[in-house]
This record gives structure tokens, sequence and C-alpha cells, in this order.
């Protein structure tokens, strides 16, 4: 049976570097921090992007994410990646993201509204921000359970079981959000006219 360190040894690939690397987030270095920004933010980025839908909104909670791990870092088990880890780490804060997202959809909706100059964009690009803003709005309605089941499973492409010991749910709730997620942005969209 391997212990704690060598569990997270392996996760980490299997280095004595990356070991040392485990150690130093323990103790909260920010080098140790940083080395871990470089590695995974982007990809982390990415992630919480397509969770919110709010690029400003996502590189706040990617900075949230790296200033609460020192401290979470101790629930790290080893049984996942690290990367996984953080993710996680971003689906739990991720609800307060969501809020303000929604809020400035909603500000930005509102301002849209507004007479604005025309210009001649290629109609494709017009289709394609509408498709966009309609699969916004609709991702605005679901509740965050379903919205990250639906952005882990359809949009990173993670497996049930991933998506599950991501967020702690067990494998079955996950299907099940992610079919009632699916359902109800299929329905929302076919009401926006979106096929």
């Amino acid at each position: 049976m391997f212990s704690r360190i060598s569990m997270r040894a392996l996760s980490f690939g299997q280095s004595p570097a990356k070991d040392d690397l485990f150690a130093r987030l323990e103790r909260g270095e920010p080098a140790a921090v940083g080395e871990l920004y470089d590695a995974h933010h982007e990809a982390l980025r990415a992630f919480a992007g397509r969770l919110l839908g709010d690029e400003s909104a996502a590189e706040d909670l990617v900075h949230e994410v790296f200033v609460r791990l020192p401290s979470a870092i101790s629930r790290f088990r080893g049984d996942s990646s690290l990367r996984t880890f953080l993710m996680g780490i971003a689906v739990n804060h991720a609800r307060h993201f969501v809020r303000s997202a929604q809020r400035k959809r909603q500000a930005m909706a509102k301002l849209a509204r507004e007479p604005i100059p025309r210009n001649d964009s290629p109609d494709q690009n017009a289709e394609r921000t509408r498709i966009l803003h309609a699969l916004q709005r609709a991702m605005d309605t679901l509740p965050i359970d379903q919205r990250v089941a639906f952005t882990l499973c359809d949009v990173e492409e993670c497996s049930a079981a991933e998506a599950a010991r991501i967020t702690g749910a067990p494998e079955a709730t996950m299907r099940t959000r992610l079919h009632h997620a699916r359902k109800k942005l299929r329905t929302a969209l076919e009401q926006e006219g979106v096929r």
C-alpha cells in the first residue's frame, strides 16, 4: 500500500522535484504556488471561462483558486491529478462568480437593447454571436450543479466519473445532473430558435 506522500508523488509525476514542490506548497511558499500557476493557469482559466461564460470573472476565479491553494493543499490525497484538484477548488468557489457573471450579463443585455450604430459585420458572425448569447442565457437558467456537470462533461470532455471526483458528488448524481442540464439547455435554445 502506498503512503500518502508517495501517492502524492505519483500524482505529481513520480519525481522527487515534484514531491519537493508539494512540500513547498504545504508550507505556503509563494514560489511554489507560482510554479503551479505557470503550469496550470491556462487550462484552469479555459475551464473557468467555459463554466462562467465571462472571461473577467474566470480570471478572478483562477486568482481565487491560487490564493486559496496553500490552505487547500492539505486536502489533496493524491488520488487524482493536481489539475483535477485545482478544478475541484474552482468548482467549490464558482457559486459567487456565477451570480456575479449573471448580473453582468443582465446589465450587458440591457445595454445591448440600446440603439447602436450599425456595422457591416458578416451574417455568419452575427449568427454565431446570437447563438453564443442564447447559450449564455440558457446556461444562466441552470442551477450551479447542473451547470458544473454540463461544463465538465460536455465542454471539458471529462467522463462522469472524473466529474464526480472533481465535484465530490456520486457518479450517478453527476449523470443525472448532466441529463437534466442537457434537457433544459435544449429546450431553452429551441425556444430561442437555435437548433
